[in-house]
């Protein structure tokens, strides 16, 4: 398999909704339901509203599985992005209401709020996506609050490898607030 070349799986599955297979869309939703809602909570704060957004996106998947490029990244990639637009689109859409009626704030509050979500939403996806080593150092380092020299003992690695762990990681977050930014999974093995 080439460089660019999409995962099999990913290949597979955008081929398998293309025939209409609703086994693939089962496959799909288990995979990926939870990351779908938790990146519509995470915009919108609201269960009602993030189970919408999930059933939005999985309705979308099935009735446009051409829409899939696998040349442009991972499928995961595209669904996240795809649960970001629709619940952006929803919170722009309940403020929006939600302004009219009260008459309280401006477009410029409503857009502050969904860039705070979307960046929120960015990160959490980002740190969900990274390999299991950086998010391990980042969580030790700033959950825990270890100096890399805590985290290089508590990882059993040594401490430039944690330094390294912890900057690849940051240097990841830093695109959270990037929207032009893709949402895309490293493809470094560590």
């Amino acid at each position: 398999m080439g460089k660019d070349a999409p995962p099999r799986w990913d290949r597979r599955m955008q081929q398998r909704l293309a025939r209409g297979e609703a086994a693939a869309l089962g496959e799909l939703y288990d995979r990926f339901a939870t990351l779908v809602h938790g990146l519509a909570h995470r915009v919108l704060d609201d269960d009602t509203d993030a189970d919408r957004v999930t059933r939005e996106v999985f309705t979308h998947i099935w009735e446009n599985p051409e829409s899939y490029d696998p040349k442009q990244g991972p499928l995961r990639s595209w669904i996240a992005g795809l649960a970001h637009q629709h619940a952006v689109q929803r919170l722009r859409q309940t403020e929006t209401a939600a302004l009219a009626r009260s008459g309280a704030g401006t477009a410029e509050d409503l857009e502050r709020k969904v860039r705070q979500a979307s960046v929120a939403a960015r990160a959490d996806y980002i740190v969900t996506s990274m390999p299991a080593p950086l998010r391990a150092a980042l969580e030790l380092a700033y959950f825990q609050r270890r100096d890399y020299r805590q985290t290089a003992a508590d990882l059993g690695v040594t401490e430039d490898e944690a330094r390294r762990r912890l900057r690849l990681g940051l240097q990841l977050l830093s695109t959270a607030n990037d929207p032009r930014a893709p949402h895309h999974r490293p493809r470094r093995a560590l």
